[in-house]
C-alpha cells in the first residue's frame, strides 16, 4: 500500500511540475553563439527548450545531455545564432512590393517605363499601383513626369511610390481622376512638383501624396492576407524572427490578428501605430499585452517630423546645397509635435518619431527634453533614422535617453546623394553610429524595408565596414563612424529587442528567453564582409518551432 501511494505521489509531482523545468527538445552539435547582456560573445554547442518554446539551458561540451528527451536533433556542427531582429520595417509595404509592380531594380527611366508597360499589359486592373522608383539611381537629375509615365500607361490611372515612400509619381489619368490642377495648392507638409507654368508635373512629395491616395482602391482582406504571407516568408527566409512594424494601420492590425487566429502568424511583430488615433482605436488607453505567445504587441506610436533626403523632404537647418532656397519639409510645428507626443505618452505608449534632417532631429530632441520633466520613468523615446544630426545635438540622445533607431544600408545607398544634398562640410553628424555609442546612446539597427532590402546580413556588414556590396568606397565612407563587428550584431539583436521593450523575451539566447534561433551556413564572426553578405539561412526557428527550411 505504501509503495502504491509513493508511486502515486511521484506521478502527481511529475504532472504538477512547472513546464519550464521540463527539457523537451534538444538541438545539439552546433557551433552556437550569442551575445549576453553586456555584449560579450557566449559560445555553446547545444540548446535545450521546453514545450512552451522557452530556453531551459545552453550546453557546452562539458555538460551531460539529459537522458530523457521528447526529441533530439543533431545539426552536424552547423552555426546557430539568435534570430535577427529588424528594428524598423514595414511589413505590409514589403508584401505589397513582393506582389505588385516593383521598380526597385530598374536603373534607368526607360527600363522603368518598359517594366510598367509590361505590367500594365499583363494586369487589367482599374489602377496600376507599384513602388520602388528612384530618380537618383536612374541618374535622371530630376523627377520623372506624368507625360513620361503616360508613355507606359495612359488608359488607366497609375500611381507609383518612390523607393523611400515619401513621394509618388502619377500619370495624367490619375491627375484627372483626383482633380489636381495648377490651381491646387500645396498642402501642409507636402509639395506638388510643378512645371515652368505651375501645372502639376506628376510627382507629389510627402503630405501632397494624400491628394491622389484617397482615390486609390483599397486592398481587399484576401489581398492583404496574401501580402502579409509573402512578407513573412521573405523575412523568415533571411533569418528575421522579429520585426518592428513602423506605422501599423487599423487594417494592418486586423490582418495580423486574422493571420494569428488562423495559426499563420509565425514571426514576432512589435507594432507601432500610425499616429495617436490609430493607437487609441486599436489598443484603447494603453499598449496591448503580448498576444499569441509573444507574437504580437502594439506598444508604441509612430509620428513624422519630416520627409526624406531623396525627395528633398528632409528638414534641414540650412538650405540644400543642390537646391538653393529649399530646406525640406517640417511636417509639424513644435507645439503640434509636442502635443502629439504628450497625448501618446499620457497613455503609456512608446513614442517613435521619424526624423532625417538635422532640424527635424533637433525638433524631436527639444520635445523629449520638455517631456522628460514630466515622464521620468523608462520611456525609451525613439528617433527613427537619425541620419543627419547637428554634431552639437549628438550628445543629447544619450543625455535624454533617446534611442537612435538607424539603418546601416541607408548609409551606403545615400552617401553620394547626401554629399550632393548637403556638401561635405555638413556631414560630421551623418550616420554617426560610433559617436552615438561612445556617448552612451542606445542603438537599434534595421533596414527600413521595403525602402531597402530586409537582408540583415548586408546591414551587419555595412555597420563595421561603411562600404557597399562592391567594397566601395575603399576604406569606408567616413570610416571613423564604423562600429565593431560585435556592436553591429548587437544592433540587429539585443539592441533592436531593447528598443521594442522585448529584451526579456528575445534578442539573445539564454535560459528563460524565447527559443528564436537560426541555422546558417557560415560563422559570421569569422567571415569576411563579402562572405557575411552571402550568408545563407538554412533554418529559422521561432518559439522552438521550425518555421523555415531552405530548399
Amino acid at each position: 500500500m505504501l509503495k502504491r501511494l509513493l508511486r502515486l505521489f511521484a506521478v502527481l509531482a511529475l504532472l504538477l511540475a512547472p513546464a519550464a523545468a521540463m527539457a523537451d527538445g534538444l538541438v545539439d552539435n552546433v557551433n552556437g553563439m550569442t551575445l549576453d547582456e553586456k555584449g560579450d560573445v557566449v559560445r555553446f554547442n547545444g540548446i535545450l527548450f521546453n514545450r512552451e518554446g522557452q530556453i531551459t539551458a545552453l550546453l557546452t561540451r562539458e555538460h551531460k545531455r539529459p537522458k530523457k528527451l521528447e526529441w533530439k536533433l543533431d545539426m552536424g556542427g552547423k552555426t546557430l545564432l539568435p534570430g535577427m531582429i529588424d528594428g524598423h520595417g514595414h511589413v505590409m509595404g514589403l508584401g505589397a512590393q513582393l506582389l505588385l509592380l516593383d521598380l526597385s531594380a530598374t536603373t534607368s527611366l526607360d527600363e522603368a517605363l518598359a517594366k510598367i508597360k509590361a505590367y500594365a499589359d499583363a494586369n487589367p486592373t482599374k489602377w496600376i499601383i507599384g513602388r520602388g522608383w528612384n530618380q537618383e539611381t536612374w541618374k535622371l537629375g530630376r523627377f520623372p513626369t506624368a507625360a513620361e509615365l503616360d508613355r507606359a500607361v495612359s488608359d488607366r490611372p497609375a500611381w507609383l511610390q518612390r523607393v523611400d515612400g515619401h513621394a509618388a509619381w502619377a500619370n495624367s489619368r490619375a491627375l484627372q481622376v483626383a482633380g489636381v490642377t495648377a490651381a491646387t495648392k500645396d498642402p501642409a507638409g507636402g509639395r506638388i512638383e510643378r512645371d515652368a507654368k505651375g501645372a502639376p508635373s506628376g510627382v507629389f512629395v510627402d503630405g501632397a501624396t494624400a491628394l491622389i491616395d484617397k482615390f486609390v482602391p483599397r486592398q481587399t482582406p484576401r489581398e492583404r492576407n496574401a501580402a502579409f504571407l509573402a512578407a513573412q516568408d521573405r523575412l523568415l527566409s533571411l533569418g528575421i524572427t522579429a520585426t518592428a512594424d513602423m506605422g501599423t494601420s487599423v487594417d494592418d492590425w486586423l490582418t495580423y490578428r486574422r493571420m494569428a487566429d488562423m495559426g499563420q502568424l509565425r514571426i514576432r511583430i512589435m507594432s507601432y501605430a500610425s499616429g495617436v488615433e490609430t493607437a487609441l482605436a486599436v489598443a484603447g488607453q494603453g499598449p496591448t499585452p503580448w498576444l499569441y505567445g509573444d507574437k504580437l504587441r502594439m506598444g508604441g506610436i509612430k509620428l513624422y517630423a519630416d520627409g526624406a533626403l531623396g525627395s528633398r523632404g528632409a528638414w534641414l537647418k540650412a538650405e540644400y546645397s543642390d537646391a538653393p532656397g529649399q530646406k525640406g519639409l517640417g511636417f509639424l510645428t513644435d507645439d503640434q509635435l509636442l502635443n502629439m507626443m504628450t497625448r501618446g505618452a499620457m497613455d503609456g505608449f512608446q513614442i517613435a518619431v521619424h526624423a532625417i534632417g538635422d532640424r527635424a532631429n533637433q525638433q524631436v530632441l527639444d520635445a523629449v527634453e520638455v517631456l522628460s520633466d514630466t515622464y521620468k520613468d523608462d520611456r525609451r523615446w525613439r528617433i527613427e533614422h537619425a541620419q543627419i544630426v547637428d554634431p552639437k545635438d549628438l550628445p543629447r540622445f544619450a543625455k535624454l535617453g533617446v534611442i537612435a533607431s538607424m539603418q546601416p544600408v541607408h548609409q551606403t545607398s545615400d552617401m553620394k546623394m547626401a554629399e550632393a544634398r548637403l556638401g561635405p562640410d555638413r556631414l560630421a553628424g551623418a550616420y554617426a553610429w560610433k559617436t552615438m555609442l561612445r556617448d552612451g546612446t542606445r542603438i537599434a539597427f534595421g533596414s527600413d524595408y521595403p525602402v531597402e532590402s530586409p537582408d540583415p546580413w548586408a546591414g551587419w556588414a555595412v555597420a563595421f565596414t561603411r562600404t557597399d556590396a562592391n567594397g566601395q568606397p575603399f576604406g569606408g565612407w567616413r570610416i571613423e563612424e564604423a562600429v565593431t563587428r560585435e556592436q553591429g550584431w548587437a544592433g540587429f539583436t539585443t539592441g533592436a529587442a531593447w528598443a521594442g521593450f522585448a529584451e526579456k523575451q528575445i534578442g539573445r539566447l539564454a535560459p528563460g528567453m524565447r527559443a528564436d534561433f537560426i541555422i546558417v551556413d557560415r560563422d559570421p564572426l569569422l567571415a569576411s564582409p563579402a562572405d557575411l553578405r552571402g550568408t545563407q539561412v538554412l533554418e529559422t526557428w521561432v518559439g522552438g518551432a521550425r518555421v523555415f527550411v531552405k530548399k
